[in-house]
């Protein structure tokens, strides 16, 4: 009986002195998998708080400025670019998962069927519009000067066999987007909560992608934090949390991590 009251008097003990973590999140499927790991973390002294954000900007300069200890929303390609442009002070510290970008049509049940002057609608940030242009190179959609160009932009474009019209549009605002245009390439988390299936998809990207989504924080993180950083990661790159993600998201996310079968 003393060491059952003991025991849950360190488990109290424990909770008081948890370390506060902030971490910024899209709701799907980052904050959607933070929450799974919420419980385990507090066991571990950790109190993890998920802040949630719907565009790509606020994240990581709520991370560069201190409001938050971390952020969850993005690929390392969009950090890179946004470092570069603004000048933040922040980096990355694990691989998650990819959300594979699709090419989606309300209009057309294969490529082969596109038609010459298509409207085609990519997202308009610099970092996934690239991604979005690489993936209709590869569907011999356009042809760019070099694919590998992570940063490339329309004006890579040097062949144009269907002369398709590019649209860029807002990522999140693109599936409401298919009814207006022949085709639309569309990031996995927004496809997956607009009820669009990857199965569905006329392309998609394959796990060797170059975006994988991954948890970022600041330059200037403290020890402590670095502390509770450490049994974040460890938490969500195991193998209960593969396994949540090949479940709940069915193909639409994919894990990159080394799943340790032997934690499970």
């Amino acid at each position: 009986m003393k060491k059952k009251i003991l025991f849950t008097s360190m488990i109290l003990v424990g909770l008081l002195n948890a370390i506060e973590l902030k971490v910024g999140a899209s709701p799907v499927p980052h904050a959607q998998i933070l929450e799974v790991v919420k419980d385990e973390l507090k066991e571990k002294g950790v109190e993890l708080i998920i802040v949630p954000f719907t565009d790509y900007v606020t994240p990581n300069l709520a991370l560069n400025d201190g409001a938050i200890d971390a952020n969850y929303f993005q690929h390392l390609p969009y950090m890179e670019k946004m470092i570069k442009d603004r000048g933040l002070k922040i980096k990355e510290i694990a691989k998650i998962h990819i959300e594979p970008l699709g090419i989606y049509s309300k209009r057309f049940k294969s490529l082969e069927g596109l038609k010459d002057g298509a409207r085609v609608a990519i997202p308009n940030d610099p970092t996934n519009a690239s991604r979005a242009l690489i993936l209709l190179h590869n569907e011999g959609i356009i042809k760019l000067k070099d694919p590998n160009n992570l940063a490339c932009t329309t004006l890579d474009i040097v062949d144009n066999p269907k002369k398709i019209k590019i649209v860029q549009i807002e990522a999140p605002l693109l599936p409401r987007m298919l009814g207006d245009v022949d085709l639309a390439v569309i990031n996995g988390n927004y496809a997956f909560q607009a009820g669009l299936s990857h199965k569905n998809a006329l392309a998609l990207e394959d796990e060797r992608s170059a975006y994988a989504n991954i948890i970022a924080i600041s330059e200037n993180t403290s020890p402590q934090k670095m502390q509770a950083l450490q049994k974040l990661i460890k938490a969500i790159q195991s193998y209960k949390i593969a396994t949540f993600i090949y479940k709940k998201y069915q193909g639409e996310v994919i894990p990159v991590f080394k799943i340790d079968k032997a934690a499970k």
